[in-house]
């Protein structure tokens, strides 16, 4: 679901993709030759703190800056394109799937538009929404499932005039989830799958139930990687560098030994189970039908901690792998250019990129 989308005739343009978030810019660049796959370029600038804030741009010329800086020094090839897919803020994004009656797509505008105005938490005026039909049968017959989403309109305008003052060329605009589900979850998944994505970035966790390949809701909490990082570094008296390379290499294996690093996060960890826990209780009361989550799946910095896919799997007793964001791309043989630890950091927008590389489809 593309909140803006250019249409283009006769040619196909290489596009990359921007993940634009609080802390960082990355971007990621496919090309596509035939049935193979292959990453051009891709580069990470940090933004500093202050400039961005919950997804409010609010320096817009040191994060033109930091746009500048990260396309003029990307890893493997240089970005050969101004054309972009950016992110857009999940913490500041309404994703929704609602029922209603059935009836043409012409009939539906009117309805979808009451009906998201009656669920938001935000005023209509005050949003850019998009919707479209899921296809399938619902729980009941007489109803259509719709798959909406709303962001606020100032913070697409103000992204749009960065992206703008960067010298980029604006093809699409797509929230965080859509772009993470496109990276993580395997394209031949059936529809009765439910995957609960977990999101742990650098300052909030986002969590994302998708069933199939459709968002059924998303929600966020303060729970951080950097959150986890700063315990580490208290408990221990590391540096900010010794303790996520701690976290990365020893992480919390043995836990039920109490290893320093896991007594230094533990409650953290128990924090995020719970709020596992609760979304997913939260989605089976929305789904209406007990429907539970099937898989798990971590991303983000947060997720190359050694020993917390396992500990939270025997915590919630679901299995729970690290993403990979390469199972939609046609590979051959070729081994990607970025190991799997910085892959995790760089989901959403591999799945931007995707998104670029097949925009003709």
């Amino acid at each position: 679901m593309n909140f803006l989308k250019k249409k283009i005739i006769n040619f196909e343009p290489k596009i990359f993709g921007m993940d634009l978030s609080d802390l960082s810019v990355k971007v990621f660049q496919i090309e596509t030759e035939g049935n193979h796959d292959q990453v051009r370029g891709y580069g990470s600038v940090n933004i500093p703190l202050g400039n961005i804030e919950d997804g409010r741009i609010i320096h817009k010329e040191n994060v033109v800056k930091a746009i500048q800086e990260v396309l003029a020094s990307p890893k493997a090839k240089k970005i050969n394109s101004k054309k972009v897919i950016c992110s857009l803020p999940e913490s500041k994004a309404f994703v929704r799937i609602i029922n209603i009656p059935k009836m043409s797509q012409e009939e539906a505008r009117e309805a979808v538009k009451w009906e998201m105005e009656a669920n938001m938490p935000m005023a209509i005026s005050e949003v850019y929404f998009d919707w479209q039909f899921i296809k399938g049968v619902s729980e009941n017959n007489a109803m259509q499932r719709v798959l909406t989403a709303a962001i606020s309109k100032e913070i697409v305008d103000d992204l749009m005039a960065v992206l703008a003052m960067a010298g980029l060329e604006v093809y699409g605009l797509e929230i965080e989830s859509i772009a993470s589900i496109r990276s993580l979850i395997d394209i031949q998944v059936t529809q009765e799958k439910t995957t609960l994505i977990v999101d742990l970035g650098a300052n909030r966790t986002s969590f994302i139930i998708a069933e199939g390949l459709v968002p059924y809701f998303t929600s966020s909490i303060p729970f951080s990687s950097d959150g986890l990082d700063n315990a580490i570094c208290k408990a221990l008296k590391l540096t900010l560098a010794e303790a996520t390379e701690a976290k990365m290499i020893n992480g919390i294996e043995n836990s039920d030994k109490k290893n320093p690093i896991f007594k230094a996060v533990e409650s953290l960890l128990e924090n995020l189970v719970m709020e596992i826990m609760k979304t997913m209780d939260f989605y089976g009361e929305m789904s209406g039908n007990s429907q539970e989550v099937d898989e798990i799946i971590l991303c983000g910095g947060g997720s190359n901690m050694k020993g917390l896919p396992e500990f939270l799997s025997q915590k919630i007793n679901k299995e729970v792998v690290v993403g990979n964001p390469w199972v939609n791309l046609q590979l051959n043989d070729d081994l990607p250019i970025i190991n799997k630890d910085n892959s995790a950091r760089f989901v959403t927008a591999i799945g931007l990129a995707l998104r670029g590389a097949k925009y003709g489809d």
